[in-house]
């Protein structure tokens, strides 16, 4: 399998002191609070504590830093996928993070910060399944994929294959492992999520079959924020939180 790396742009010393002036304490965004949407069904990157019952994962302890670099609180607003980009469009909320992938279509509506994360689409099957690889041996079978996302469109580009969609990807491997569907389409690190969660009953065949990048998106026209999350994340990828917060989710790159 192929590992996935974050997406890292190496800054020098001078670059880090000008980071820190312009995003520091002193410089903090006008607001107070920013109100963040976010679909909280997609672990590891985004869920519920089981213990805590708050928003955890990789993209909430990443804004949640971007946030303190910015002087301002985190609100997270918990957002159903296939409404979370009219709702930032309307003003519901500030940003997104939600392991969102920039793309063209989505760049046409909103405006996406510089690339955070890494990552591709995978098929999962049922532990032990045979006849499945390759996107060409969805051909005729039942394909599990959450409505709206890349997993989705990347599905629908296999000629043949039937698309069943779901609202989270967790009921979409519930499918999965009620034989409901035959495979699922989704982002490596949430397909590893689900194999870690559960043990021999499901795992991932080939390798990653697209190559994406997740991005924070603010509503078109809000270049002061959408400025002061591209300086804050670089700054947190040059002083190292980045790298402790990747390494808590997904262990060494």
């Amino acid at each position: 399998m192929k590992k996935m790396v974050a997406f890292i742009k190496p800054l020098s010393f001078v670059l880090l002191c000008l980071l820190c002036l312009a995003v520091g304490s002193g410089q903090a965004w006008a607001q107070q609070v920013l109100k963040v949407g976010s679909d909280i069904t997609y672990p590891p990157f985004e869920f519920i504590d089981d213990k805590t019952k708050e928003p955890t994962g990789f993209d909430m302890d990443l804004i949640r830093a971007i946030g303190k670099v910015m002087g301002v609180q985190v609100q997270i607003i918990n957002t159903a996928w296939d409404g979370i980009i009219p709702g930032l469009i309307t003003g519901n909320y500030d940003v997104i993070i939600s392991a969102m992938t920039i793309t063209d279509e989505r760049a046409a509506a909103i405006s996406f910060s510089d690339p955070y994360f890494s990552t591709g689409q995978v098929i999962a099957v049922r532990k032990g399944s045979k006849g499945i690889s390759e996107p060409a041996h969805l051909k005729g079978k039942r394909v599990g994929v959450q409505i709206g996302t890349t997993g989705h469109f990347a599905a629908e580009k296999v000629q043949g294959a039937m698309i069943l969609t779901f609202q989270t990807m967790p009921e979409a491997f519930l499918a999965l492992k009620a034989g409901q569907v035959d495979a699922v389409v989704a982002d490596e690190m949430v397909a590893i999520e689900e194999m870690a969660a559960n043990p021999g009953q499901t795992e991932i065949v080939g390798e990653p079959f697209t190559v994406e990048y997740y991005g924070i998106a603010v509503k078109k026209g809000r270049t002061d924020l959408l400025k002061k999350i591209n300086l804050a994340l670089a700054q947190l990828k040059v002083d190292g939180t980045y790298d402790a917060i990747y390494q808590k989710w997904f262990g060494v790159k």
